[in-house]
């Protein structure tokens, strides 16, 4: 079986094994097939400014004028002038107008727009520049080195997965439903595992306090800003359902039949909830108006009872009212699903998958990009970009790295300092890592995030509420890693799909359609509801929906074999 590929997809694979060899586009000139050979300058600490973009927002980002950054520079000569997508935007429209005008930095984080960069030409293949210049990565990589490849088909590697650490154990929970831990606490701590529940609390407590610190209490607000609506909105009705989180998509495990998740029948119940909600006035009137900057100032105005995010998307918001001294206004995480039967799937692992970074063909030098990635994929690179500096973000206690106290409280309560003059957390993206509950060769962990260190970082009001849960951390109250399988696909948002012809013209017909639909669904009134959602699924596969999910499970089935090695027919 072989996957279907765009037409520009099916010569790509000729393209990349020709990039190294043979040069660049234009705006790379000769040198980066120079370098490529191996032509450099030779002095690997000399010097060097690449630049980057990252289609995440940085709003931390100091210029590698923190300690990491200043750390970096001194150990590899190599200063990033770099520029960052803002707010939600997903680095989307910066990348087709870098595609469209074949003007690329040198270095690039692309997310889910690699496709444009394939299709375009401008990203190198990686496959030599790794086994030959990058052991670091080889040896994290290990066995997952297939998963490295573009696809079945196109087995270049044009990005390194640099977003999800190997070997990750989960130890915590960020995701889920959230309650602020004041309202758990007045109500008792009552059991939060079913919609009904989660309403219940919602419902009861700000019945008993219609205000908050002199402003009107919010029951429940989402982000349906840009993509975001994704994350806060539309995923939910698949994850509460007992769906695997796998974008747009529904995939069933056994037959690796795909169908845009909407199309469940238990989904509608879950928007069906949304518009009840609504009607009943407890999701905020503003939630699909709102800009993701208002929903984040009323995160931080503590008014806000309940979330169904997770933690990285309102991070900065929680993290205000930490520094406020408010930890009671901040939040809870709990595996909230249309009914019992169902299981949240947040534990289960993807595998070593994920977006990651590449080197594109205007690189002046290739081989020592690739260098400097290797060198933060070393094991001083992941010390470094996660602990930061012996004797100022950490110490050495009897062979343990340990984060002294006074520095402890700066990163839990005063966190967006804190990241801009250390740069802790800023570099995660620029190598491969191992993920949390791995111990480097001195016996420690190379993350923060492992239990003794994820409870030194809870507030007392986590603490009170977790202990009042019978938990230890917050997975705790979610299904076990354990109880479900390593998805044979990966992570689906990280799957290649055709960046032209019908897929991608179908896929936004079907995307303008739900982000018109469903919020269209959740606004109506009560008798409206099952007629607007019913032609809401009619439009989708009037837009060819059916069609797309039949390349889009070929894709998968694709992805499996390369996975997995596996035959699926």
């Amino acid at each position: 079986m072989k996957a279907i590929l765009s037409r520009k997809l099916g010569t790509a694979l000729l393209a990349g094994t020709l990039l190294i060899s043979a040069g660049c586009s234009s705006n790379a000139g000769n040198n980066a097939g120079n370098a490529a050979n191996g032509n450099t300058s030779g002095n690997d600490t000399a010097p060097v400014t690449f630049t980057f973009f990252g289609a995440d927002a940085s709003p931390n980002w100091n210029k590698m004028q923190d300690d990491i950054g200043k750390e970096i520079t001194a150990k590899t000569g190599v200063t990033l002038n770099a520029e960052f997508d803002v707010g939600s935007g997903g680095g989307q429209d910066k990348i087709s107008m870098m595609a469209a005008s074949g003007d690329y930095p040198e270095l690039i984080y692309a997310k889910g727009e690699l496709g444009k960069l394939v299709d375009a030409e401008a990203v190198l293949d990686l496959t030599d520049l790794i086994d030959k210049y990058a052991p670091n990565i080889k040896k994290v990589m290990g066995d997952n080195m297939n998963r490295m490849k573009y696809s079945n088909d196109n087995q270049a590697i044009y990005s390194i997965p640099t977003n999800v650490g190997v070997d990750n154990q989960n130890f915590d929970a960020t995701n889920g439903f959230q309650i602020q831990h004041r309202v758990l606490k007045e109500l008792g701590y009552p059991e939060v595992r079913t919609l009904q529940d989660y309403e219940n609390v919602l419902k009861e407590y700000a019945a008993k306090h219609p205000t908050t610190d002199g402003q009107p209490t919010i029951p429940m607000t989402v982000n349906a800003d840009g993509w975001k609506v994704m994350i806060t909105v539309t995923n939910q009705g698949d994850v509460t359902t007992g769906g695997t989180n796998d974008g747009e998509y529904y995939v069933n495990p056994e037959t690796y039949e795909t169908m845009l998740h909407y199309k469940k029948p238990e989904e509608k119940e879950y928007f069906r909830w949304l518009n009840h909600m609504y009607n009943e006035g407890l999701l905020d009137k503003d939630s699909f108006v709102q800009k993701d900057d208002q929903y984040k100032a009323k995160i931080a105005s503590g008014r806000v009872l309940g979330l169904t995010s997770v933690e990285w998307e309102y991070q900065d918001a929680e993290n205000a009212l930490k520094a406020a001294g408010k930890d009671e206004y901040t939040y809870a995480h709990f595996p909230v699903t249309l009914s019992e039967e169902y299981k949240d799937h947040a534990m289960q692992s993807v595998g070593v998958d994920g977006y990651g970074i590449s080197i594109t063909t205007a690189c002046k030098d290739p081989v020592r990009a690739i260098k400097f990635l290797d060198w933060l994929s070393s094991e001083e690179g992941q010390v470094l970009r996660n602990w930061g500096i012996e004797g100022k973000q950490y110490n050495v206690d009897n062979g343990q790295r340990v984060i002294p106290a006074d520095i402890l409280d700066q990163k839990v309560n005063d966190a967006a300092n804190f990241t801009k003059n250390t740069g802790i957390g800023l570099y995660s993206i620029l190598g491969v890592r191992y993920g949390d509950g791995v111990k480097d060769s001195t016996d420690n962990y190379y993350t923060t995030n492992f239990p003794e260190q994820i409870l030194a970082e809870y507030s007392d009001a986590e603490k009170e509420s977790l202990a009042a849960y019978k938990a230890t951390t917050w997975k705790d109250l979610f299904p076990a890693e354990d109880e479900f399988p390593v998805k044979e696909w990966g992570a689906l948002y990280n799957m290649p799909v055709p960046t032209d012809g019908d897929y991608q013209v179908i896929y936004q017909k079907t995307q303008d359609i739900v982000h018109k639909r469903i919020p269209e669904a959740i606004l109506a009134s009560t008798a409206d509801f099952d007629t607007i959602y019913d032609d809401f699924i009619a439009e989708l596969n009037k837009a060819g929906a059916e069609k797309m999910e039949k390349e889009y499970t070929e894709l998968v089935k694709a992805r499996v074999e390369l996975f997995t090695g596996k035959d699926v027919e």
